[in-house]
């Protein structure tokens, strides 16, 4: 069921909203950032996101593939979303919002959501990564 959840850093100066559906699914990828900052995510559209506060405080990691922006808070370091401007395999750009972030999210809701892995670490994103365990 598709729900407007609120978020923010550690922090508080990157606050947001966004429409999501936790029910219909989480993400996991085994590339390199996401696996050293432990990202689990859902997946919301860009009109279905809102930056409420703290534009100024972000900044913008683009390692090796450029179209991602992984956007941290300059004064507490998280990670609360990250921007996709190219699609990867839902052909139209999309945030990804990191569920540690979410204010007032049931965990139980979390537990039971299924979880999608993606091979990011090959560049292979339609495919599930051989071990998972670690994410």
């Amino acid at each position: 069921m598709l729900r407007t959840y609120s978020g923010s850093c550690h922090c508080g100066a990157i606050r947001f909203e966004a429409d999501l559906d936790i029910s219909a699914g989480t993400g996991k990828c085994n590339c390199s950032i996401c696996t050293k900052m432990r990202l689990w995510s859902a997946r919301a559209r860009p009109k279905a996101f809102r930056l409420i506060a703290g534009e100024e405080e972000l900044t913008d990691f683009q390692g090796r593939n450029p179209v991602a922006h992984h956007l941290f808070c300059k004064r507490c370091g998280i990670h609360p979303f990250e921007r996709i401007d190219m699609p990867n395999m839902t052909g139209s750009p999309y945030y990804n919002i990191n569920v540690a972030c979410l204010h007032a999210v049931d965990i139980n809701e979390l537990i039971a959501a299924p979880v999608t892995y993606y091979d990011g670490l090959n560049d292979n994103w339609g495919a599930r990564p051989a071990e998972v365990r670690h994410l």
